[in-house]
């Protein structure tokens, strides 16, 4: 289920989308992009945030192949009722497959577009690279390791200093296996206090503390950004290596496109690439 945020114009907004793909959905299921297109009248703008949105795969295309046949499509012109045989016969441009988009890459434009991904998470990909540093996973913290002297990584979710915490700050790291809570006592926020609020991937070294009810928690007494480990993630990355900016940057785009936005002059053009990689943590102060 993808929620569509546009603002409203002449074509209707998310709202009026909605209603027509469903309206359509029920006189008949979409075989092709081209039927889609025809049958819901949507704004080739709409499809392609669909597309990107990675929506279009009951109908057996993925991101890049429905981007690439969105992109295809006539620009906003409704195709004609009575032409459907000429609608679905796009130029074929004697063009190669479109190669498959790795895993890792989809997963980050699943984070990029819906905030989350059903296909996997980022952590698994650099699994291999934890675990080659000894890092142990989030679910290994756990109370059959208490007292254990641990590293753990994981991207940060919460981070949170109660009133009444006398300057405790707490973390919640998730990976692939679950999630892992972080204790950073005031001694230490004061010597890691850029790698506690800005680290989007972050790697714990302390000592794993379980109370009698079972409440386990990993106590930090040293902390290491590790943002720049999602640059791997993209399948180009052993070759092209951008430098990626430390902390909070990483939800910022890197590089803006100096065109202007069809739809608000105000607002820059970025190219996906660009855009944050993982979405912001939740953060209580």
């Amino acid at each position: 289920m993808f929620t569509l945020r546009v603002p409203r114009n002449d074509g209707g907004g998310a709202d009026d989308w909605a209603e027509r793909i469903v309206a359509a959905r029920q006189r008949r299921p979409f075989t092709s992009l081209e039927d889609f297109a025809r049958d819901t009248a949507l704004p080739k703008r709409a499809l392609i945030m669909l597309a990107d949105a990675d929506a279009f795969r009951s109908i057996g295309l993925d991101r890049r192949a429905a981007l690439w046949a969105a992109r295809r499509l006539p620009d906003d012109v409704p195709l004609p009722l009575f032409e459907t045989s000429a609608a679905r016969e796009q130029p074929d441009e004697q063009a190669r497959p479109l190669p498959l988009m790795p895993l890792p890459e989809q997963v980050v434009a699943d984070y990029q577009t819906i905030r989350l991904s059903l296909k996997g998470h980022p952590m698994q990909f650099l699994r291999p690279v934890f675990s080659g540093e000894g890092v142990l996973a989030c679910a290994d913290v756990s109370d059959a390791n208490d007292k254990r002297r641990v590293r753990c990584a994981g991207v940060v979710l919460v981070r949170q200093r109660p009133g009444s915490a006398n300057g405790v700050v707490f973390m919640t790291l998730e990976d692939e296996t679950g999630i892992a809570n972080i204790v950073v006592w005031p001694k230490v926020m004061e010597r890691f206090r850029k790698e506690v609020m800005g680290a989007r991937l972050v790697l714990v070294e302390g000592y794993i503390q379980s109370s009698p009810e079972k409440v386990v928690h990993l106590v930090a007494e040293k902390l290491f950004d590790r943002s720049g480990d999602l640059i791997h993630l993209a399948d180009d990355a052993p070759v092209r290596k951008p430098a990626v900016p430390a902390g909070p940057a990483l939800i910022e785009p890197l590089h803006d496109d100096p065109r202007q936005h069809p739809d608000n002059p105000a607002q820059k053009i970025r190219h996906p690439r660009d855009v944050r990689i993982l979405p912001r943590s939740r953060d209580f102060h």
